[in-house]
């Protein structure tokens, strides 16, 4: 799967408007559609951008904000019968970082996860076409993050499956004190451990 995105999302990001990330990946998906039989992801929390996408060749829909940002996402998914990605986030990109904090992680991802799923299928999505993401690094710290992925298997409990994206991130750097383009190794590893724990689908920059 390829996955294309016209705004970042990295902690501390600010937003762009639709004109603007339109411009970004519209054109893309078009000419990478004409070329490649690869599915294509569109990466976006705008309705309007993903029902472009999926009109110019994505087929599957990637919101960070688990359909909650934008209203209108859910008739579009429901409309476009494609799969969509529902991730844990804490907060924002421009708050999730300051002091994520947490009683029960695993518990608490859990039940995010299983309210966002049933709001999809509330709205006309199909079960089947639900892909859960913890959201590794949005609204977590260090320890977060290696929890998460030690514990993957419960996330089994939600029956969907599970995608896991740890490419590059930052909780790698602070564990090899490297910078993001030297962390393919660190990226790796984590990849091995979120597989042997269970992981279908994993997100990566390589």
């Amino acid at each position: 799967i390829i996955d294309i995105g016209g705004e970042s999302t990295r902690p501390f990001s600010k937003g762009v408007t639709v004109e603007e990330e339109m411009a970004r990946v519209i054109p893309v998906i078009e000419a990478l559609r004409k070329e490649i039989k690869i599915p294509i992801s569109i990466d976006t929390m705008k309705s309007g951008v993903a029902r472009e996408a999926v009109k110019s060749g994505a087929s599957m829909i990637n919101d960070i904000s688990a359909l909650r940002f934008d209203p209108e996402m859910i008739p579009v998914a429901a409309e476009a019968k494609v799969p969509v990605i529902l991730m844990h986030m804490k907060g924002t990109p421009a708050t999730m970082q300051v002091h994520p904090d947490y009683e029960d992680l695993i518990q608490e991802i859990i039940r995010f996860l299983q309210e966002a799923v049933r709001r999809a299928l509330q709205g006309g999505i199909e079960e089947e076409m639900t892909i859960v993401d913890p959201g590794i690094g949005f609204g977590k710290g260090l320890e977060h993050n290696l929890q998460i992925i030690r514990d993957l298997r419960q996330f089994r409990i939600l029956g969907r499956p599970v995608l896991l994206g740890t490419s590059r991130k930052a909780f790698i750097g602070h564990i090899l004190k490297k910078e993001a383009p030297d962390r393919v190794v660190g990226t790796m590893a984590t990849v091995v451990a979120a597989v042997l724990n269970g992981v279908h689908i994993v997100r990566v920059h390589d």
